[in-house]
């Protein structure tokens, strides 16, 4: 009798989490649904990083019709080079910067990506390897990253570039990342033209929030979220003032930075932080363009802007928008 109790509360207490999680699955729109997403994950602690940092990222091959290769940075890591065939010297290029929470990740998992940016958009993209969190807490990572961005514009006749055509991007902690390159670069005088967001990650109070809108129920959670940046700043977020540069969204005056596109689905977990960087960018002035994707969980076109149209579109609008702040 006991046994068949213990089973009975072990297939209710099943069904219970089956049904919670298809509540969190009905709002994605239908060709973003995989069953992976009927698998709850989350970062939080040292086996389960251990274990994203072999899950992810997957290395992706770089498309055809694009010249890659690798170069060392001085004064940071490594970067792979991407140059499409035919590309008009001087030209324009992107810095980007790869997700990953900063505590995950790898360039290699962007080079499809980041080839097929390169090509669509005519433009040299250097695609930048940065120190990973906890074991290297603010400001190591975008110390890799400004390294990269100073290195491109130093080398601007060799690669090509024209040093009034240089932009940052960069998805999830990437797009953090970006932000933060970009300010820090406006700060030091170093040329920026444009900025390209993609779901960034720019506000440690949102770990705050005990109400999402039913919104980061899926890849990126609140636990992830408060884990990750623990690890980067080294500190409890979204409490005690953090250093200059480390956190996008706690900077007050954004007046002169470059023009922005902001990305993110309606499902994500950064949603509302994205929309309000947006609006202050605007407010002071920087033109902006805003994406929300209907449906859209964090980082859904990683692995489906092959196969759901609207994954392809919300990639090619990003594309699309470099294409015409480089030209």
């Amino acid at each position: 009798m006991r046994t068949r109790a213990l089973v009975a509360l072990a297939a209710a207490a099943t069904a219970a989490a089956l049904a919670r999680r298809a509540r969190t699955l009905a709002p994605v729109a239908p060709e973003l649904r995989t069953p992976a997403l009927w698998v709850p994950l989350a970062l939080s602690g040292k086996l389960t990083l251990a274990a994203g940092r072999k899950l992810y990222p997957r290395p992706t091959s770089p498309v055809d019709g694009v010249t890659v290769s690798r170069r060392d940075v001085p004064g940071g890591l490594d970067a792979f080079v991407y140059e499409p065939d035919g590309r008009t010297r001087p030209g324009g290029a992107l810095l980007w910067i790869h997700g990953g929470g900063t505590i995950i990740g790898a360039p290699e998992g962007d080079h499809e990506l980041c080839s097929r940016l390169a090509r669509h958009a005519g433009v040299l993209v250097v695609s930048v390897r940065y120190r990973l969190a906890p074991e290297h807490p603010f400001p190591a990572g975008l110390d890799d990253c400004s390294a990269a961005l100073r290195w491109l514009h130093a080398e601007d006749a060799e690669f090509g570039v024209d040093p009034s055509r240089v932009a940052v991007g960069g998805a999830s902690a990437g797009g953090l990342l970006a932000a933060s390159v970009v300010q820090r670069a406006h700060d030091e005088g170093v040329p920026v033209a444009f900025q390209a967001l993609v779901y960034p990650m720019l506000d440690d109070r949102t770990v705050l929030r005990r109400d999402h809108g039913g919104r980061g129920g899926l890849i990126w959670t609140p636990r992830s979220n408060r884990y990750a940046w623990s690890c980067y700043l080294g500190a409890a977020p979204g409490t005690a003032e953090p250093p200059r540069h480390a956190v996008p969204a706690r900077r007050e005056d954004l007046t002169g930075l470059p023009p922005a596109w902001i990305g993110v689905g309606d499902l994500d977990l950064f949603h509302d932080e994205d929309l309000e960087y947006a609006r202050r960018l605007g407010k002071a002035g920087v033109p902006v363009t805003v994406r929300v994707e209907p449906g859209m969980y964090h980082a859904a076109e990683v692995e489906l802007h092959a196969t759901a149209e609207t994954m392809r579109a919300f990639r090619e609008a990003m594309f699309d928008a470099v294409a015409a702040a480089l030209a």
